[in-house]
């Protein structure tokens, strides 16, 4: 019999083959026997490298190196086996490491798995199981193409490695290498990084899909694409490179309330890699520190938070799930971080319509682009219900804060009393100046930039003022803001606000005396 001739036979699982690590146990003499590879599980990798998945790549690939280290050692023979347990019948559902344990319940052979679960479940059954937990000998190969000043590394089959150096907003490319990466080194990287995924207790592969696969390791986001997808295999891994506080923004203290009395729905927009998710960061654990019960919906799952915060992956549950968990947990604050389609924004808003408080993260180009995304997926007269803040973010700082309200009144621009109607007004929450105007006309929806024009009074008072401020500021670090109520707002560069706090605070007030006004100084957002 098979089982007579040999000592022992060890029934490798997908998990054992993908991590590399018995490859290496028989490089380095540590098992000896015959090694039986079950035909299901060839098929099994085949079948996923076909449809792109990198697990099928990395198990055929390691399946050929097994080979041939099993072929240079002596005491270690492979073999492709294809009996069937006792009960089962040949099927393409069949689960392959299910039929690798009972085949070793029959033939009293060992599992070998990296999978703790299905270890324990031999162990639990009466099978024999060999768990090789050894983490990766050659380290997070992907760290060494990261410095403390790196944003993200991109590796391309074929072409030059280079990275993002700098800060959100203020960054540069720079090459890794003199060479372009290949294949085979690039493949090795890979597999690494699934064998690091696989073995760290602060990583989970986030997303496998045909062609694409997202993992998070610890606080490295990698993305790696495949064919038919992508014209070449890539890897692409994102790591934070600051990590601030809300009170590193110097926000004015206006805003500062507004986050801690009013602001419940709460927009963060901004483009790619301006710094949106590390305010969200910020504006959480500042949450958290203020004693309110916070959680997260991300995907992937890449905000670096304490522990006190619960961390939902969307990619794991249905909407109705993640509604469900929420409702029934009830935070103060939930972060919903990449907000994308239009099932992401109807939980945003059956959310905030329950009276939880909502922080979307949301990519835009500008604020009011922020806003429109909402325009057609719920009706617009709700649109102040469901968000009452919305904070662009560019080059890592806040650039506007806009507020919303609706109220009846004749649309900017139209004339007719009977054309009057629900507005939805977005004003410029530090100056309180309408700056858009958002109604339905017809069946079409409108969003209409205010342009405001200066009456002579206004241009007056905004010259004497001038006159007096841009003696000591340069023009590029000053804007004044003439209100129609009376009010002037004069926003500074913070390096030049002790300036005009100190010694030259009480003539800024002798003039707003002299021109009937309010004067209100504060540091320019960005």
């Amino acid at each position: 019999m098979f089982r007579e001739v040999y000592q022992e036979i060890y029934l490798p699982d997908s998990t054992a083959i993908t991590s590399g690590i018995l490859r290496r146990w028989v490089d380095e003499g540590r098992i000896e026997g015959r090694i039986a590879i079950h035909s299901l599980l060839v098929s099994y990798f085949e079948d996923l490298a076909r449809k792109g998945m990198s697990q099928g790549f990395i198990g055929l690939e390691e399946l050929g190196l097994l080979r041939k280290s099993c072929e240079d050692r002596d005491g270690v023979e492979i073999e492709v086996v294809r009996d069937i347990p006792q009960g089962y019948r040949v099927s393409r559902d069949l689960n392959v490491d299910e039929v690798v344990r009972e085949l070793a319940r029959d033939w009293n052979a060992t599992v070998i798995t990296c999978d703790r679960i299905q270890y324990r479940t031999c162990i639990a059954s009466g099978v024999k199981a060999l768990f090789l937990g050894d983490e990766s000998r050659d380290g997070f190969l992907i760290e060494k193409f990261f410095d403390d000043k790196t944003m993200s590394v991109h590796l391309k089959e074929g072409v030059i490695p280079y990275a993002k150096i700098g800060t959100p907003g203020k960054w540069k490319f720079k090459l890794l290498d003199s060479k372009p990466i290949s294949r085979a080194e690039l493949e090795g990287i890979v597999r690494n990084i699934y064998e690091v995924a696989r073995e760290s207790r602060d990583a989970f592969i986030e997303v496998e899909r045909p062609g694409s696969t997202i993992i998070q390791i610890k606080n490295y986001r990698i993305v790696i694409t495949r064919p038919p997808f992508s014209d070449g295999l890539e890897v692409t891994a994102v790591r934070p490179v600051i990590k601030l506080k809300l009170e590193d923004y110097n926000l004015p203290k206006k805003l500062i309330v507004r986050l801690e009395e009013k602001a419940e729905g709460i927009l963060i927009a901004g483009a790619p890699g301006m710094g949106k998710t590390t305010f969200a960061q910020a504006l959480a654990e500042y949450y958290m520190r203020k004693g309110k019960v916070v959680k997260t919906v991300e995907s992937p799952r890449d905000m670096q938070l304490p522990d006190e915060i619960t961390q939902y992956s969307k990619n794991y549950a249905t909407s109705e799930e993640i509604h469900d968990v929420l409702l029934l947990s009830r935070p103060d604050y939930t972060v919903f971080d990449e907000m994308r389609d239009t099932k992401d924004f109807e939980l945003y808003t059956d959310l905030r319509l329950a009276g939880i408080g909502l922080i979307g993260v949301v990519h835009a180009t500008s604020a009011i682009d922020a806003i429109q995304r909402f325009v057609g997926r719920v009706e617009l007269g709700m649109i102040p219900s469901i968000i009452d803040t919305v904070i662009f973010i560019k080059d890592g700082a806040i650039n506007k804060v806009y507020e919303l309200e609706t109220t009846v009144k004749i649309p900017h621009g139209l004339r007719e009393a009977d054309l009057a109607r629900p507005v939805v007004v977005v004003k410029d929450f530090l100056t309180g100046k309408p700056e858009y105007e958002m109604y339905v006309f017809g069946e079409r929806t409108f969003v209409v930039p205010i342009k405001r024009y200066e009456s002579k009074e206004e241009k007056r008072i905004r010259r004497s003022i001038e006159k007096i401020i841009r003696r000591y500021i340069p023009d590029e670090s000053i804007d004044i803001d003439v209100l129609s109520e009376g009010k002037v707002i004069i926003s500074i560069d913070p390096e030049y606000l002790p300036i005009i706090m100190g010694k030259f605070k009480k003539r800024i007030d002798r003039v707003g005396k002299r021109l009937g006004v309010d004067i209100e100084v504060r540091p320019k957002l960005s």
